[in-house]
């Protein structure tokens, strides 16, 4: 496993953050899919939050609102605690998997178009994805673990959304790792990454969060106090502690693209960014979500 704090030698640190950006959108992508509400609401789940809580967390099991807020990280407990475990009276975590597999794939096929869906770049990326995650550990990754207990998908599609959710979940884990060393909690962390303008804006981090005013302005007094925020954003400290954070966190999810290794792992970012280009021109999250 790569040391968080030193790059594997002889390999590009910079490509695992690429890998990522390349592919993490055609996971992200059902988060704001009206085919997640449409399937998710059809065994019984209110569309929306309670949806997304259910649907990321049915791989654990169904677990309580303390473990999904643990993992999760960023969101307000209380939003947690009024949908888990709630979602578990209405449907099962196998309905919900099943239900989210049907989804993923009625989202990308509309957002690809079927023609792209079922192109031979789809197909050879979910091989190079399978083979990506094939040496990954489970230790001390929690969503990724519940991940890596599905089975892969046969179909080519749905197999480049599961390889991209293990990969989005390894490096989440590991990134919440990090978070809890550097000393930021949930809310300060979302704080001060909406802060680098690479996030999400602060309206949409608060309404998809559920923090209110006053948590939030609280938690940037926290931060101003530890000198990592001010009137005019991060501090030069909070910006090097966000560099910092994103160095460690490529660095904890290196492993499957040095399995990979470099070749493959390009032809990865290339493939990548061409399905997550299209669908992103298609509308995949909608305006004033993100920053720039």
């Amino acid at each position: 496993m790569v040391s968080v704090d030193q790059p594997a030698p002889a390999f590009d640190p910079a490509l695992v953050g690429r890998a990522h950006r390349a592919i993490d959108p055609l996971h992200s992508q059902l988060y704001f899919a009206p085919e997640q509400d449409e399937y998710l609401s059809a065994l019984g789940l209110r569309p929306g939050r309670m949806a997304y809580f259910a649907g990321r967390a049915a791989p654990m099991g169904a677990v309580g609102a303390g473990v999904v807020t643990a993992t999760f990280y960023n969101f307000a407990p209380s939003l947690v605690a009024h949908m888990i475990p709630r979602a578990w009276t209405l449907a099962t975590p196998e309905q919900v998997l099943a239900a989210r597999l049907a989804a993923a794939r009625a989202s990308l096929t509309r957002l690809l178009g079927e023609e792209a869906a079922a192109s031979s770049e789809v197909a050879e990326l979910a091989g190079l994805l399978r083979e990506a995650c094939a040496g990954l550990s489970a230790e001390g990754r929690p969503i990724y673990a519940g991940h890596a207990d599905l089975a892969w998908p046969e179909e080519p599609l749905l197999a480049v959304w599961h390889g991209a959710s293990l990969l989005r979940e390894h490096r989440g884990d590991g990134h919440v790792a990090v978070l809890v060393h550097a000393g930021l909690t949930g809310i300060e962390a979302l704080v001060t990454h909406c802060a680098t303008g690479r996030g999400f804006t602060v309206a949409a981090a608060k309404a998809t969060r559920g923090w209110k005013d006053e948590q939030w302005e609280a938690a940037c007094a926290a931060l101003a106090d530890r000198g990592l925020l001010d009137d005019a954003g991060l501090t030069e400290e909070g910006a090097e502690l966000r560099a910092r954070i994103e160095m460690q966190t490529d660095a904890l999810a290196a492993d499957p693209w040095l399995s990979l290794g470099a070749e493959k792992t390009a032809r990865v970012v290339e493939l990548g960014k061409g399905l997550s280009r299209a669908i992103t021109a298609n509308g995949a999250f909608g305006q004033g979500i993100f920053g720039r």
